[in-house]
């Protein structure tokens, strides 16, 4: 029961509307012609004095009816209330009559109440116990009220809408991360696939409850706050959405899980449930969230914040569930192969984020708003963390069994792919590196920085390297030193030069790429191609210095005199058979993966070594009985063909025996 009002108030109060009465009358004196606005502004001040004039005559009338035709009255609105409450047909279901008509009675035994309210009667008086009924009466209407409201709401609800549900679970095609060194070449490329979602298959509102019983919620909704029945109203509506909302992120597949959970999980799934996190959070909020509000702000049209407040309550815990998992992640352990992921996660709730706070606004949404923002921080953290391990981890790499055959080595692989992945991130890299020590990439290896050549051509425009490219550019540095590092594991000197000038060479293809190409700069191409020649160089002095000095002149004259020695040369022919033997049958299992690479240095070892030979043979063709020769300098240089396919093989002895 309301308490009565002193006086004075009213009488300034009255004399407020007094005032504005006659301003407004002034202002429409002078004028012709209104506006649509200045039309729906004096239309609903005549609704509102339409009301009050209702409330008035109701109220002169209360005060002149006599205790029988009060009790008439509210028996009449107490038998039509008890009539549908003795049905087991939901009201809404029967007709809009129906449904007018209970709205109408309910309406009729508010304005009682407040009428009789309004008498400030004493407990005393007759009238007071008819006051005590009417308010039954309205309750047991509120009751039914709220559950037509949550009837419509439920049976009403719309499913997720199908054409929006297109991810494609990728867990069948996911990758064993878990080691730095698990990879070849294409899982590493695989893996690293960037997920997208455009971004005009997002924005859109979808209808959650059915439109046509929008004006009917709105009418129930309006009804229940108009009786003071407010929180009744909004917890049955947030309860009800909270659940579609949950029930909508289970049908997403997104689940509930803890810090601990997330931890504990196998890096295959957790990577699976990464990307569709990543493609969930897009959609969720750009569709089902941006249609929640919707759906609020028409029901709750007329209430005004209370819009605000009911889809807030309604929707944080499924958002709040989201950013749980994107904190999880952040927390980490901080390791390389998740990085590429934890950058999706960077960007997207970045691309959300101004979404999120026009959805999330003011005081009722400011702390979900706030928890976007502070999770968004701490996977950018944990971006700039991952990236110390990452170089940590290419520079501590253990060396401890060699590549079969001098060939890439896994890490060079991982590394220039990793580095080609992270170009799809350059600008939210640039980004969050930029707070770093400007002198220095985030490495704890000093001795691996990159030169001034190499930064020549990763700068921008005021000749500044970007962050990104600084730090690419150490990580290049860092791999370097460890490969330098693991061709000490091979006791041949040309198998060390053999296995620095693949990986160099590999280094400087994937370089060339457009994608890295732009941040390394063609300097730095054009060192790294002068280094794995200069291996190559090295490896063919290595390997071929001894053999080249068997074909030399000095050495084979007889002693005293310029003469051949027929013997000498002889065991000249018998000790170059064998070193080129036992140079086929070893360099043969080694490997040169690039085809190109590979024939440019047969070709050049020909050169170099043929030449030779058919040069001593020609030379001493009369000292030199046919049987001596073993092979043919055609048959060598075909054998020569052979090396560095990765298979070892044994010399067959030519036709010319």
């Amino acid at each position: 029961m309301g308490d009565c009002k002193a006086g004075n108030p009213e009488v300034e109060v009255g004399e407020d509307l007094i005032v504005a009465a006659k301003s407004i009358a002034r202002a429409l004196g002078s004028k012709k012609n209104l506006t649509n606005g200045e039309r729906k502004i004096l239309a609903d001040l005549g609704t509102k004095l339409s009301s009050l004039m209702t409330n008035r005559s109701t109220l002169n009338e209360i005060q002149v009816e006599d205790f029988g035709d009060i009790e008439v009255r509210l028996t009449s609105i107490q038998d039509k209330v008890l009539g549908w409450e003795a049905d087991q047909t939901m009201i809404w279901d029967s007709s809009a009559n129906e449904a007018n008509e209970y709205l109408n009675t309910v309406e009729e035994a508010h304005q009682l109440i407040e009428s009789l309210e309004s008498l400030c009667l004493s407990k005393d008086d007759e009238k007071y116990e008819l006051l005590h009924k009417a308010n039954d009466v309205l309750q047991t209407a509120m009751i039914r009220l709220e559950d037509e409201f949550r009837y419509m709401l439920v049976q009403n609800r719309q499913p997720c809408a199908p054409e929006h549900m297109s991810f494609r679970s990728c867990e069948e095609d996911a990758v064993d991360e878990n080691s730095l060194m698990s990879f070849g070449d294409d899982s590493i490329e695989d893996s690293f696939q960037r997920d997208s979602v455009s971004r005009a298959s997002e924005d859109s509102i979808i209808d959650l409850v059915r439109p046509e019983v929008i004006p009917d919620l709105r009418s129930i909704a309006n009804m229940m706050f108009n009786c003071n029945y407010d929180q009744e109203c909004t917890q049955a509506y947030t309860n009800l959405r909270r659940d579609a909302l949950d029930e909508c992120l289970s049908y997403l597949e997104i689940q509930k899980l803890s810090i601990e959970d997330v931890r504990k999980m196998e890096w295959v799934s957790l990577n699976s449930k990464i990307r569709r996190w990543v493609w969930v959070m897009k959609i969720f909020v750009r569709i089902y969230l941006a249609s929640e509000k919707w759906l609020s702000e028409q029901i709750f049209e007329e209430l005004g914040p209370v819009r605000l407040d009911c889809f807030v309550e309604a929707s944080k815990a499924s958002i709040l569930q989201l950013l749980n998992f994107a904190e999880a992640m952040s927390i980490g352990p901080h390791q390389p192969e998740k990085l590429v992921r934890i950058l999706d996660m960077y960007e997207v709730l970045a691309d959300v984020l101004p979404d999120i706070d026009a959805l999330y606004f003011g005081e009722a949404g400011s702390s979900v708003s706030m928890e976007c923002h502070d999770v968004l921080l701490r996977l950018g953290d944990s971006v700039k963390a991952t990236v110390i391990e990452f170089e940590n981890a290419i520079a501590s790499n253990p060396s401890t069994n060699p590549v079969s055959g001098g060939g890439i080595h896994p890490l060079t692989r991982y590394v220039m792919n990793y580095m080609r992945t992270l170009t799809d991130y350059g600008q939210t890299l640039d980004l969050l590196l930029k707070d770093c020590d400007e002198g220095d990439p985030i490495s704890l290896s000093p001795d691996t920085s990159p030169t001034k050549e190499e930064e020549n051509k990763s700068t921008d425009s005021s000749g500044r390297k970007s962050p990104m490219a600084h730090q690419f550019l150490s990580f290049a540095s860092s791999l370097e030193a460890n490969l330098d590092e693991k061709s000490k594991l091979y006791k041949d000197a040309s198998l060390q030069h053999v296995f620095l000038m693949n990986n160099i060479h590999y280094m400087a293809q994937k370089v060339k790429g457009a994608e890295l190409r732009l941040i390394f700069g063609d300097d730095w191409i054009r060192k790294h191609n002068r280094k794995f020649q200069q291996h190559a160089m090295s490896y063919q002095r290595a390997s071929w210095s001894y053999i080249l000095s068997l074909l030399k002149e000095e050495g084979i004259q007889n002693p005293g005199s310029n003469s051949i020695s027929k013997s000498l040369l002889k065991e000249r022919l018998r000790s170059f058979y064998l070193t080129f033997e036992e140079i086929y049958k070893v360099q043969s299992a080694w490997l040169i993966p690039d085809p190109q690479l590979r024939e440019d240095l047969q070709i050049s070892t020909s050169l170099n070594v043929i030449q030779a030979y058919r040069t001593f043979v020609g030379r001493h063709s009369n000292d030199i009985s046919d049987k001596l020769i073993k092979y043919s300098a055609d048959d060598m240089e075909n054998y020569l063909m052979d090396l560095f396919e990765g298979s070892s093989k044994l010399l067959q002895n030519s036709s010319r025996r």
